[in-house]
């Protein structure tokens, strides 16, 4: 079942972090994206939403990377119940995909939580002191609109920051699979 991203409070600050990339193998941490633009993006390897924009996900991560705007990935599915989305196969789809960034492996879901995650894809762009600028959709493409991928709405608030300029808050919520919760308990971010 389709869900829709939780929006997270525009100027959060970067939500801490340390883990493992499952491609190169050493950790990450969220104090390695303060500095610069920054971009997080909730995934999974199994979900329809994400490989709709896999490939145009690929070229943005290397223009970011171009640019100097530091990228991750974060998957946090319950490998249990989806053991497609586990390490080992999160560093095989990387390498197929074509992913530059490290895609890192919350086994916990603490990670998700703190960033209210709901959804895959999920993306969140942060301005160089680490506060939250931009939340939602890559762009308005999905697998049933048939409009191409261009990644238009997570590019215009990288754009936007590079510039020296806010993005737009006119920000869409992303719409994606639901992320696989251990037990099967999402948390409630109404509290």
């Amino acid at each position: 079942m389709a869900v829709f991203s939780t929006m997270l409070e525009l100027g959060t600050p970067l939500p801490a972090f340390d883990l493992p990339d499952t491609v190169g193998g050493e950790r990450v941490s969220s104090t390695s994206l303060v500095g610069s633009v920054s971009v997080v993006a909730i995934l999974c390897n199994h979900c329809p939403y994400v490989k709709h924009i896999q490939r145009e996900l690929a070229a943005f991560g290397s223009a970011c990377a171009a640019r100097g705007v530091k990228m991750v990935a974060i998957s946090s599915n319950d490998v249990v119940s989806h053991p497609e989305d586990g390490p080992a196969q999160m560093a095989q789809e990387a390498r197929r995909a074509g992913y530059t960034f490290p895609y890192l492996y919350d086994e916990d879901q603490s990670v998700a939580k703190k960033f209210r995650a709901a959804c895959t894809p999920e993306l969140y762009v942060f301005d160089s002191t680490g506060k939250l600028a931009y939340r939602g959709r890559f762009d308005e493409s999905t697998p049933r609109t048939g409009s191409k991928v261009t990644g238009a709405d997570a590019r215009a608030a990288v754009d936007a920051l590079l510039s020296g300029n806010a993005p737009t808050t006119d920000q869409k919520p992303s719409i994606g699979c639901s992320i696989k919760w251990k037990d099967g308990n999402a948390p409630d971010y109404t509290r």
